[in-house]
């Protein structure tokens, strides 16, 4: 049996239709035998008896992986009186079809309904429209409508795969949207990957958006597609990979910190990772206050003396690492606050944990392996964080991306300003009362109903604030 490296969870539970033989405890020897292979049982449905005293069930199971769902499979065909009559992967079937669908909003059910939603009676609001450009978001889907939009190069942990292998994560974004924002998104899969190609594209389409939403596109070319897109385009643009990963990053760190009682410009934090989300999380964490931050890369850490930075690292030698610190991460690590991965599996070990500062933070965001385990660093450690949903205090970007769109779209800001990402952060992490607060609780669930709404206000105001809304006489344009 292979010890499984993930913790059996739902993304990789299968349905196993089962017929039993009538016979005393053989439900008892399937749940054993389901345990054995460390498989955590769901669900049991009885789907009818059989003549004999047996019956044919399907059991849910959470399996760790393909091989460990294999195992399982394989041990319950050993048992007698057991027949495995059938075996399905529960998340490719939840992907059947696909994730999402277009629905009208005004039926049509006659004549009059037809001319009003077609023709002749939408013309007079295309006219409209076109003497007042304005109007479009009142007469139409854009003013809460999103494109979600990659050219696939770099999809959660799996890289370059290509738009087509994309498009199952960018339904799931719009559906993110929906649930818990009720902003439409749509899912744009480009088979493009020159930078200015795709600004061009993105550009030619904006017509019928309110926001563009970037999503899996490799660095440092996400940089300057975000960067061209939102100099060119008057709607907001968002690359989540990069800011939402900071921003509830940051509102995680806000509350730890209470925890531990330091302060921002007190701490020395090092940064396994200098690229998108790596960059943006330590640009935002420094508008927080940090003035101590070590970002490290393969070679070790990023500083004024090396000749091997890309541009994009370059900012990192140019505005972090003030004492210049060198040697790799296991050097630089000594006496360090706060530990933040965005790097890959295995890569913190708790020799390095042991040479931290009293109270260490850990966040380890490596999906689906973190940097380390928190098993492992649990001894060592104060408060500790990855992106898995199987431990405590996730980052979880569905936390950000839908307030800030909501916000943004309501207000009707024309970009997303760094105060209105910050604002954001504080949002989150004020949604956790002072009582409740804990090593173990420093972000709420991405189930907790007011996040999104806290977010969305904060986001407003600090669009106001900030100049990201356009002001007609003295009054905010919603």
């Amino acid at each position: 049996m292979s010890k499984p490296l993930i913790t059996p969870n739902a993304g990789n539970s299968i349905l196993i239709r089962l017929k039993l033989e009538g016979k005393i405890g053989i439900l008892a020897e399937v749940t054993k035998e389901v345990a054995e292979y460390n498989g955590i049982l769901g669900s049991i449905e009885t789907l009818r008896p059989l003549k004999n005293g047996g019956s044919i069930r399907d059991l849910s199971i959470f399996t760790s992986g393909t091989e460990n769902a294999n195992e399982i499979i394989e041990g319950l065909k050993r048992i007698s009186g057991v027949e495995v009559v059938q075996c399905s992967d529960r998340t490719f079937r939840l992907h059947e079809g696909g994730k999402i669908e277009i629905k009208s909003r005004t039926p049509i059910e006659n004549a009059e309904d037809l001319a009003m939603a077609y023709t002749p009676g939408v013309g007079r609001v295309c006219m409209a429209i076109a003497e007042d450009p304005e109007a479009v978001k009142k007469y139409t889907i854009k003013n809460n409508t999103v494109a979600v939009v990659t050219d696939g190069t770099a999809v959660l942990g799996l890289g370059d795969i290509g738009p087509e292998a994309a498009l199952p994560v960018m339904e799931g974004k719009a559906m993110l949207f929906k649930q818990f924002a009720g902003v439409d998104a749509f899912p744009i899969c480009l088979d493009e990957k020159d930078p200015d190609e795709i600004v061009k594209i993105v550009k030619a389409i904006a017509p019928g958006f309110g926001g563009i939403n970037l999503e899996d596109i490799s660095a440092p070319r996400c940089f300057e597609i975000e960067e061209k897109l939102t100099k060119e385009l008057s709607i907001p643009v968002f690359h989540d990979d990069q800011h939402g990963t900071a921003a509830i990053l940051t509102a995680a760190l806000i509350n730890a910190l209470k925890i531990v009682n330091k302060k921002p410009e007190n701490l020395k934090v090092v940064v396994l990772g200098a690229g998108a989300a790596g960059t943006a999380c330590s640009k935002m964490i420094m508008n927080l206050g940090v003035k101590n931050l070590i970002a490290c890369d393969r070679k070790g850490a990023i500083h004024k003396g090396r000749r091997d930075l890309s541009s994009a690292k370059k900012w990192f030698a140019e505005n972090a690492n003030p004492g210049i610190e060198t040697g790799s991460l296991s050097e630089v690590i000594s006496g360090a606050d706060i530990f933040i991965g965005l790097s890959g599996p295995g890569l913190l070990k708790v020799e390095d944990l042991k040479k931290m500062s009293k109270d260490p933070i850990i966040f380890a965001m490596a999906n689906p392996i973190p940097e380390i385990m928190p098993e492992e660093a649990s001894p060592y450690v104060k408060v500790m964080a990855t992106g898995r949903s199987d431990y405590p205090n996730q980052i979880n970007n569905v936390l950000c991306f839908p307030g800030i769109f909501k916000g943004a779209l309501e207000c009707g800001a024309t970009k997303i300003t760094e105060e209105m990402k910050l604002a954001a952060a504080r949002a989150i992490a004020d949604c956790i009362s002072e009582d409740l607060l804990g090593p173990e609780f420093i972000v709420p669930s991405v189930f907790e109903p007011m996040v999104t709404e806290n977010v969305a206000q904060a986001v407003k105001q600090a669009a106001v604030s900030s100049g990201a809304v356009p002001i007609r006489g003295r009054t905010p344009f919603w």
